[in-house]
């Protein structure tokens, strides 16, 4: 085992993590622990844009971005934090083109804007042009940028370091644990601040857009300390993923001008949403996608998808704005975007819940109290600037906006802070679950377990949810939980053990499943990306809070561990804007 020292140690080498290094590094002695290569972190699978009100193609203001943001959200958005996130994105998309980032250009030169879904001029008149893009490749150019400056910053990366630990002394952040995936040695690495950006948690459903990496590991070490996590029942369905595989379509195809159409060639959204029709927030598209599916009107020879139609725009337009989507609908469909209709359904996409955090990145125990030195950013957050559904191209925002105040947060309390004593034996949790695991001579198989676990959680706990699917998914998670106690890990090597690897982030997946679904049986309404069908209506009066979920674990006289959730609720921020109807 190997003991480092740094100031500040960033969990996650995704856009949150590297905008936070990139302020912390220059105030004092950064390192930054990611389990995958950084530019292979999954803000690079972001396709359509990131919003700023510049105004560049057209009349447009914060206040505007700000409002959508909350009426998006489904009013469960904290506002003093949308505030703050849609006042600072025109200094956020100007710092990264004054780093290098090639957007596209407007004939004048100016930064290109387009529609994007949700994104209205004077509190929902119009569609607006607010989406900033580098065609749809924007995460992809946001990663390679933030990159290139945390290099030429000097940046210290510890790559395949994956961490499965949070080292806390005295209620303060002291450290975490990581276990190097190329040598199976166990790192401690001591630290005055611990800033998480390690993402979501999309492998809990099967078909999704996110990469087989995003199993929610910092939700996971953070539940597992006993600590909160918010509005966990809220995930987001992206409308657009391609039939049968989840392969992500930005939503920047409906934004220039992409049509939804259903098997009679209607479209169908304008029935659902007459103004801003097929772009609609994702929840709602998402639901009438899933609903003309269910009424018959579905596409195919199961009538199980339906239909985006880019054949009205000229291929030279498809070229030029949208290259990698049509790529993906030739191969892995073999569909010819340009003459051919392609065939999309809902997809798993993005978590709005995670560990609660204020507009400062700093985490919270409470609805108030904070955590001394432990901070958190991007997907693996909630501040909450989604509420109950992200707007498309407020991700990228909300990575670099809390991604930087969360670095400047964490450099400044370690200025002032002093290393704490670390815990007896540090490493000693993640030996025993890595040797556990290791050692074990169960039989059951990961990929079973994990092929169950995404099965039960897209039947009973998708776009659509009643008390029944929800109780059927509970009671799988239990069933999967035991058999997950009798898992075998094939592989009893050091040297790159994926095997290992997937049996410990199967682990968090059945936790978050847990709490989850838990969480969404409690709320009895239908808010944003969390829909009822027993409680179809959103309920202001006893559900506009947050959820609050605690792991809590009781043992017997005979040494037997009970873990349990016990759901708790925080008021929703509200500054300027009440709750009304959500039309569109």
């Amino acid at each position: 085992m190997q003991v480092h020292q740094y100031d500040v140690i960033i969990v996650g080498a995704g856009g949150a993590g590297m905008r936070a290094a990139l302020e912390s590094s220059k105030r004092t002695r950064t390192a930054v622990l990611t389990k995958l290569y950084p530019t292979r972190s999954h803000t690079g699978a972001a396709q359509g844009g990131m919003c700023a009100a510049l105004a560049n193609v057209e009349e447009d203001n914060w206040e505007w971005h700000t409002f959508d943001t909350v009426k998006g959200g489904d009013f469960l958005v904290d506002q003093d934090a949308a505030e703050v996130m849609c006042k600072e994105a025109v200094d956020a998309v100007l710092d990264l083109e004054k780093m290098g980032l090639p957007f596209n250009r407007t004939a004048e030169g100016k930064i290109d804007q387009r529609f994007f879904g949700g994104h209205t001029r004077n509190h929902g008149e119009a569609v607006v042009r607010r989406s900033c893009f580098a065609a749809d490749r924007t995460g992809h150019m946001i990663l390679q940028t933030l990159y290139q400056q945390c290099i030429k910053q000097n940046v210290e990366f510890f790559n395949e370091y994956y961490v499965l630990d949070l080292l806390m002394t005295d209620g303060k952040a002291s450290g975490v644990v990581a276990y190097e995936l190329a040598t199976g040695e166990l790192h401690v690495f001591s630290a005055k601040s611990v800033i998480f950006a390690s993402g979501g948690f999309g492998k809990v459903f099967r078909t999704t857009s996110n990469a087989h990496t995003l199993t929610g590991d910092g939700m996971g070490i953070v539940w597992r300390k006993g600590l909160p996590l918010e509005d966990m029942e809220f995930f987001q369905f992206h409308p657009t993923g391609l039939a049968g595989l989840g392969v992500l379509l930005s939503e920047a195809a409906r934004g220039e001008g992409g049509i939804l159409r259903n098997k009679d060639n209607e479209r169908f959204m304008e029935r659902y949403a007459p103004t801003v029709k097929d772009l609609a927030p994702r929840d709602m598209v998402a639901r009438a996608m899933a609903n003309e599916v269910r009424e018959g009107r579905g596409c195919g020879p199961d009538g199980a998808y339906v239909m985006l139609d880019l054949t009205h725009l000229e291929p030279a337009h498809i070229d030029a704005k949208l290259p990698d989507i049509t790529e993906f609908a030739r191969t892995y469909l073999g569909v010819e975007p340009y003459t051919e209709q392609i065939p999309v359904f809902p997809t798993a996409h993005y978590a709005m819940g995670g560990i609660p955090t204020n507009i400062k990145g700093e985490a919270l125990a409470t609805n108030d109290d904070i955590i001394p030195g432990l901070y958190a950013a991007g997907e693996v957050a909630c501040v909450s600037v989604h509420g109950a559904n992200r707007l498309g191209t407020n991700s990228l925002l909300d990575i670099n906006v809390f991604g930087r105040r969360a670095g400047i947060a964490a450099a400044e309390y370690a200025a002032t802070a002093s290393f704490e004593e670390l815990p007896e034996n540090p490493e000693q949790y993640v030996v025993d679950l890595v040797e556990g695991l290791r050692n074990s001579t169960g039989e059951e198989r990961i990929a079973a377990i994990r092929s169950d676990l995404q099965a039960t959680m897209d039947l009973n706990a998708q776009v659509y949810r009643t008390e029944g699917s929800l109780k059927q998914a509970l009671t799988d998670l239990e069933a999967l939980k035991k058999r997950f106690a009798n898992v075998a890990v094939q592989d009893k090597g050091k040297r790159f053990n994926t095997d290992l690897l997937e049996a410990v982030e199967l682990g968090f997946l059945l936790d978050l499943a847990e709490v989850l679904v838990a969480g969404a049986l409690a709320r009895k309404e239908s808010r944003g990306g969390h829909f009822r069908e027993d409680y179809d209506k959103r309920d202001d009066v006893n559900f506009m809070r947050h959820t609050m979920a605690y792991r809590e674990v009781s043992v017997a006289e005979d040494g037997t561990e009970t873990v349990s959730i016990r759901l708790d609720y925080k008021p929703v921020v509200q500054t300027r804007y009440k709750p009304m109807e959500r039309k569109y």
